[in-house]
């Protein structure tokens, strides 16, 4: 072998590196992925104002300009002349590995977590084809595998059609409290190993143990049952589970690691530990809101739940719960939007069918909150309880995740329960 054949083929791999390099390259700079949509008109959550046109132009997924003077000219153009097109939505409380059915307490003993898994790729399709491009799952009591991380894994790898999903792991629980598996199905003793490591854990240390765990292994909020509930077996409505020391502790170690924490809670000692946000907030009195103010807790009503319960379907200790607190829950709404207390859209989708979701408007508006305002629950106020500063607007820099409607949602809310055009990350998922 001549040594100039012996030089090329010793340069024979670092020309190939080059040239997988320079492909690259070339593909982000000349061949982006560019979307132009040319729509009726756009809702600026922040001003309340319908701005026309709406001409976005979308960049590699990110919005780049906003009725621009001239377009590239390569784009996939996408024409919706009738549309009203507003930020993709966002839902702070759902359960996507759960379907509400009369077998549920058999899932979590029959079911691998593969199983379930599949069963929360297909709700959380359904989800997006609703409009929700952004979700923060909240309750998974089943196995040691984190489904819900999974789920967010596969969402951002392009793997499963999804919104993306903000993921808790397992929700702690006192034993024998509200996310206690073993209390919510009623099993028998060792039917199902609980242990810190789901969620069920007991006194400072544990807890603190518990969540390191669950942010170990990609939590990105902390989920707590900090009194007891109403679709539990427990007699109690609203006591207080965890106790002040744990909720301090709880918080504390959250906080240390960026992470925030959501808790399902009726007292107040969950809003003195610092909590982000109060789920549900059924017994909410005025002291409560007097600190959800001070403290700048989030209420996350998830308020439609309660009109679309079945109480029949109930055990007899569930049916007298829900029969004394979903009534009181309702007017506790409505107190805490008369008192501007900052409210966020969620749905606890799951305990009801998946992709009912936007119900939860019109729920928000009967309940005294102008449609304005029950939108930017789900977009501005949603974004900052998820401390996410790239979403919730129709913004310059922001995540090309759109939707639009045929009719102005400022005027009919329901429109938003049927969404004619789907964007995630500037690609159309539903058209």
């Amino acid at each position: 072998m001549s040594k100039t054949h012996q030089y090329f083929k010793k340069m024979m791999g670092p020309i190939k590196l080059f040239s997988i390099f320079f492909l690259i390259l070339l593909n982000k700079t000349v061949f982006s992925e560019s979307v132009y949509l040319e729509a009726k008109q756009y809702l600026d959550v922040e001003t309340g104002k319908l701005i026309a046109p709406a001409n976005i132009l979308i960049v590699d997924g990110i919005i780049k300009s906003i009725n621009p003077s001239q377009i590239p000219d390569k784009v996939t153009l996408i024409q919706k002349p009738t549309l009203t097109i507003l930020p993709g939505l966002m839902d702070s409380h759902v359960h996507l590995p759960n379907d509400i059915t009369p077998e549920i307490a058999l899932v979590f003993i029959q079911e691998d977590d593969a199983m379930i898994t599949l069963r929360g790729a297909k709700n959380a399709k359904t989800l997006l084809m609703a409009g929700f491009t952004t979700v923060r799952n909240l309750g998974q009591n089943n196995g040691e595998n984190f489904v819900d991380v999974a789920l967010s894994k596969a969402s951002e790898n392009g793997w499963i059609v999804a919104p993306h999903i903000v993921p808790c792991g397992h929700p702690l629980s006192i034993t024998g409290g509200h996310l206690d598996p073993d209390m919510n199905a009623g099993y028998a003793p060792n039917v199902l190993p609980v242990n810190y490591r789901i969620g069920v854990a007991d006194g400072v240390d544990e807890v603190i143990k518990a969540v390191r765990y669950q942010i170990k292994y990609g939590a990105k909020v902390i989920k707590i049952a900090a009194s007891s509930g109403v679709l539990s077996n427990e007699e109690g409505a609203g006591d207080q589970q965890y106790s002040d020391e744990e909720l301090k502790a709880i918080v504390a170690e959250a906080s240390r690691h960026g992470i925030p924490v959501a808790a399902h809670a009726h007292g107040t000692s969950a809003i003195k530990a610092g909590v982000r946000s109060i789920e549900h907030g059924s017994l909410l009195n005025d002291e409560s809101i007097r600190l959800m103010k001070k403290y700048g807790t989030y209420l996350v009503p998830t308020t439609y739940v309660a009109d679309s319960l079945n109480l029949k379907n109930l055990t007899p200790v569930v049916r007298k719960k829900a029969e004394y607190i979903l009534p009181l829950a309702k007017r506790n709404l409505e107190k805490a939007i008369q008192a501007n207390v900052k409210i966020a859209f969620g749905t606890d989708s799951g305990v009801y069918p998946h992709g009912e979701n936007a119900k939860e408007f019109a729920a928000l508006v009967r309940h005294g909150m102008t449609p304005l305002n029950a939108i930017r629950a789900a977009t501005l106020n949603a974004a900052d309880l998820l401390n996410m500063r790239d979403r919730g607007q129709i913004k310059i820099g922001y995540y090309g995740d759109l939707i639009g409607v045929e009719e102005n949602p400022l005027m009919n809310i329901r429109t938003l329960e049927n969404v004619i055009l789907v964007m995630k990350d500037g690609k159309v998922v539903k058209e």
